[in-house]
């Protein structure tokens, strides 16, 4: 039996060859209804096809003229007749290689039946798509009050297996963090570990969120984070959806990236909206709509003119082209185009991204570039008005702050203050009551804080006075000591000393009596210790000087036998003198020692 696409063919031949033109459609009706049966007109057909290819193969050229035309013909019957599968023609979508996430909202508010509904709608998408490692690759985020990435930009590169994973896919349940789900996307879905291509090859990123609700956190912001990294964000709603959230997260322009449908029942509507938006329309992937006689027309609204069957009916793009991005049919040639948020260079070939704030803006400070827009910002110190535009001085003390009592403004930051009664500590943040530690306490060493008042305390080696406030170094020697002679006081400690006489032992505490002859002396013959000093002596056949240390020979001759003679009384008196003087110098000597110890124990 001849297959199915060369009866459809067949058909379209026989159709044409034989009326010169299709029967005029009928209203839309599907196989299901009963009241149209495509199986009687494919079996009429049938018993024609054998003849009917015999005469296309002997036709030449002409035969294969016939052959296009019969094609689409049949195409025409079948779109007329209801009967013909719109996945067929999404199938010949000539997409330009695309990294594709579906972000999609699973939450409570989601019924299963619904949710199906929107796994069918993503189907369909991806069914009109060339999926595959060197054409677009798709992720899937699933989230509600969790994300879950269901499968990342690397995981599959056919077409029935993402759709097979789409159809898997089951629903999280609970809230809705839609801000956490575009997070989770720009920094796991779209990394080169997940599959994501570089900037370098010019690849578009592309996400598009699908929900029902009103998100439970913020989206503002870190939608305009993946913008600014590179990701086109389009929004879809359905249903109780807000729409100021969807706006807050689509790309510019608003009125092409921004969807809206009562229903899921409905969101099948969007289908050919994003085939378009994602194929290029016909004229950009050379799939043009067909009119009731079978040719091709240019459906763009600033050019509905018939596209040319020229270059032997041939699509010049389709002959191979220089474009780098869009390239369309027109006429014998073919001009290129650019994607969204890309200007067409001088050369009329290559694309470089537009900057819309050089085109112009009504920032009120900066404008930073944001895919195919701009979106506005203020300078440090100042805060975005609800306008998004102009800017207002911003109020620190509202951002949030540390101080324990009072936030003051001041300028672009913020100063503390306290409350009556209380002081600034010297963090510049904490209070404390008036009178404490922190105002005037009067304590010459430490304040210490105690309920609302406080008490004073000394450094380490100082004791408290009696007025509490004021400190003196404390007497170590008082508080206990082991020093064997004297102790005196070090700052917080204490040395030992000895007394006259005496040398401190190596232990720093002991002492030992001195030799003071071993010290050094300067008797002329003969040094005798006598305690803490010492005395001279003279030897044998000497007598010692008054100076109590040189010694002159004795002169026994100056003294008779006859000691009554005047001679020996002089001897005599002379002795008695100098004994005298020695016991003299020595109570001297002892009178200097007691006043020596007498003034260390006062010291």
């Amino acid at each position: 039996m001849v297959s199915l696409v060369w009866k459809v063919v067949v058909f379209g031949i026989l159709a044409a060859g034989s009326q010169g033109s299709l029967p005029q459609p009928r209203s839309h009706r599907r196989v299901s209804t009963g009241r149209y049966d495509l199986s009687a007109d494919l079996e009429s057909v049938e018993a024609q096809s054998e003849k009917g290819f015999q005469e296309v193969r002997r036709g030449g050229e002409r035969s294969v003229q016939l052959q296009r035309g019969a094609r689409k013909n049949a195409d025409i019957y079948l779109r007329h007749e209801g009967l013909r599968d719109d996945a067929a023609t999404r199938t010949n979508c000539k997409n330009r290689p695309i990294d594709l996430v579906f972000i999609i909202d699973s939450s409570r508010s989601v019924r299963p039946v619904e949710f199906k509904k929107a796994k069918e709608f993503l189907q369909d998408m991806v069914d009109s798509l060339v999926i595959g490692r060197d054409a677009t690759r798709v992720g899937l985020v699933n989230y509600a009050s969790t994300v879950k990435i269901e499968f990342l930009l690397n995981t599959f590169f056919d077409k029935s297996s993402v759709k097979q994973a789409l159809g898997q896919v089951e629903p999280l349940a609970s809230g809705t963090m839609t801000g956490m789900a575009i997070r989770t996307a720009m920094e796991k879905a779209f990394t080169k570990e997940a599959g994501a291509r570089s900037a370098s090859m010019n690849i578009a990123k592309v996400a598009i969120i699908v929900t029902d609700g009103r998100p439970q956190d913020k989206v503002e912001e870190v939608s305009a984070t993946a913008r600014a990294s590179g990701i086109e964000m389009y929004a879809v709603g359905v249903d109780r959806a807000d729409m100021a959230s969807l706006k807050l997260m689509a790309s510019q322009p608003h009125d092409d990236h921004v969807f809206y449908v009562e229903t899921y029942g409905v969101i099948e509507k969007l289908t050919s909206k994003f085939r378009e938006t994602l194929c290029g329309k016909d004229d950009d992937n050379g799939s043009a709509d067909i009119d009731d006689n079978g040719l091709g027309l240019n459906d763009r609204k600033d050019d509905n003119k018939r596209v040319s069957e020229g270059n032997n009916g041939l699509d010049p793009c389709d002959q191979g082209h220089n474009c780098q991005h869009i390239c369309v049919n027109s006429g014998d040639s073919y001009i290129c185009k650019c994607h969204p948020g890309y200007i067409l260079n001088p050369d009329k070939k290559t694309c470089s991204r537009s900057d819309p704030c050089a085109l112009g803006h009504d920032c009120h400070h900066i404008c930073e570039n944001s895919d195919a827009s701009y979106v506005c910002k203020c300078r440090a110190g100042y805060v975005l008005n609800t306008d998004q535009k102009t800017c207002s001085r911003s109020d620190p003390c509202s951002q949030g702050h540390d101080c324990q009592h009072i936030c003051v403004n001041s300028d672009a930051s913020y100063m503390c203050k306290c409350e009556v009664g209380y002081v600034l500590n010297p963090d510049k943040k904490t209070c404390s009551r008036s009178g404490t530690c922190a105002g005037e306490h009067g304590c010459q060493h430490i304040c210490v804080k105690a309920d609302d008042s406080f008490v004073c305390k000394c450094k380490t080696g100082y004791v408290l006075n009696p007025d509490g406030k004021t400190c003196i170094r404390s007497d170590a020697c008082s508080q206990g000591h082991d020093c064997q002679h004297i102790c005196v006081n070090s700052g917080s400690s204490y040395v030992c000393k000895c007394r006259l006489g005496y040398s401190l032992n190596m232990d720093r505490k002991t002492c030992s009596r001195l030799d003071a002859c071993i010290q050094g002396h300067d008797c002329q013959h003969i040094c005798i210790n006598n305690g803490v000093s010492y005395n001279c002596k003279c030897r044998v056949g000497y007598i010692l000087n008054s100076d109590q240390k040189t010694c002159s020979q004795e002169m026994r001759s100056e003294i008779s036998e006859d000691a009554c003679m005047c001679e020996a009384q002089i001897v005599f008196q002379k002795k008695v003198q100098s004994a005298i003087q020695e016991l003299t110098r020595k109570i001297s000597e002892l009178s200097d020692k007691v006043n020596d110890i007498e003034g260390a124990f006062q010291h």
